[in-house]
């Protein structure tokens, strides 16, 4: 063998290589083999993994795609490139073309999430601004599409360099989707797979043109503004709290409980008393109302209703103690001066006669006389009644 014919064949050797790529990163999506000057020799190696997809681009076109297995690389294999002229030369004959490992697996653990709040109408609360993130799972469906639109010319492409993208596009399809569905605020947490199923055709919708697909996609929280969380508190607490006369009776133990432990010992049984009776009737009072308000026409018995013989506020009936003051409702019946009729303490007019209940005064000393005396017993001055 000449001088000449070992030179070539040196020349030769260095371009038979085996083709292959092992990621170590764990993100990356794509990488460019590196060749030397972009020359392959016929009769390369090319191992292509599981998960991955090799690509050949000849001159600045994307020629054949190579699935998972081990190929030898020559005319028969690479029939888009023997069109495109690649192996012109004949087979023995480097030919210059980038080979782009494509990673063909999921990425998974992507996390999304809204910068902004979310406004949205709703039947509860009127308008609200709603805050979401969760995690979604992605995966390159076709590289020749994700290299023509994504990729490019890069050497090394990972999840880092498409994240803010996709999550901008992800962000703008959970709002279309949140207003299109008009779930309550309420009733967001029972249908956070629903909303994730209904958001991910509709970014896959996005996400096609670029050559990927979203397999997967969590909504891990839905949340409301701190006053609208606080207003669900508050109606969670109302009906945890159940029927108002029991409420009512509680607020008497406490009252009693706090009494006791008091220095004062019972001087402060009675305001603490008078406290919880005032708090549990206003309680009644607002049960009562909210019943009456959502029972509508089916429910037009409402809960009679007494008059507080202090301030004349409504309060259930059966109450003890008024709502509004504190005073007590039950008073001590008296017989009618004139009449006899039974009348509560204090009542200036017969209800029954109309006669005023306040009694005859002696005119001489002002001491007050009873029901038809002739004298007074004071001064022993004649009454009018004796005069008549």
């Amino acid at each position: 063998m000449g001088i000449f014919d070992r030179v070539k064949e040196a020349a030769m050797n260095q371009f038979i290589e085996v083709i292959e790529w092992l990621d170590d990163s764990g993100n990356t999506i794509l990488y460019r083999f590196p060749v030397y000057q972009q020359e392959i020799k016929n009769g390369a190696q090319l191992i292509v993994r599981e998960s991955q997809t090799a690509v050949f681009v000849f001159e600045g076109q994307v020629a054949d795609v190579f699935t998972p297995g081990r190929y030898t690389v020559d005319g028969g294999n690479t029939p888009i490139l023997s069109k495109l002229g690649a192996w012109k030369f004949g087979f023995n004959s480097p030919m210059k073309s980038e080979v782009y490992f494509v990673n063909t697996k999921q990425f998974t653990d992507l996390k999304w999430g809204t910068a902004n709040p979310i406004m949205l109408r709703d039947a509860d609360f009127g308008i609200v601004r709603l805050r979401a993130f969760g995690a979604y799972s992605l995966r390159v469906a076709d590289p020749s599409m994700f290299i023509k639109e994504v990729a490019g010319t890069n050497a090394h492409f990972q999840t880092e360099d498409i994240d803010e993208q996709l999550k901008r596009a992800i962000v703008t399809e959970f709002s279309d989707a949140l207003g299109e569905l008009k779930i309550p605020a309420l009733d967001l947490a029972a249908q956070y797979k629903e909303i994730g199923g209904a958001i991910r055709e509709k970014i896959n919708g996005d996400f096609n043109s670029y050559g990927l697909e979203v397999t997967k996609f969590y909504v891990e929280n839905i949340s409301l503004p701190p006053e609208v969380e606080e207003a669900m508190d508050r109606r969670a607490s109302m009906g945890a709290l159940g029927d108002a006369n029991r409420y009512m009776q509680f607020q008497a133990a406490d009252a009693l409980r706090d009494a006791a432990q008091n220095e004062g010992g019972g001087a402060g049984l009675g305001a603490g008393l008078g406290a919880g009776f005032a708090v549990g009737g206003q309680m009644a009072n607002a049960f009562g109302n909210m019943g009456g308000q959502q029972g509508g026409q089916g429910q037009s018995s409402q809960t009679q209703t007494v008059a507080c013989p202090s301030c004349g506020k409504q309060n259930a009936a059966g109450t003890k103690f008024c709502g509004d003051c504190g005073a007590k409702m039950e008073t001590t019946k008296v017989p009618c001066v004139k009449c006899g009729a039974e009348l509560r303490e204090g009542a200036k007019f017969c209800s029954e006669c109309g006669s005023s209940q306040e009694k005859a005064k002696c005119q001489n000393c002002q001491a007050e006389l009873a029901l038809g005396a002739k004298f007074c017993p004071e001064c022993g001055t004649k009454t009018e009644t004796a005069t008549e």
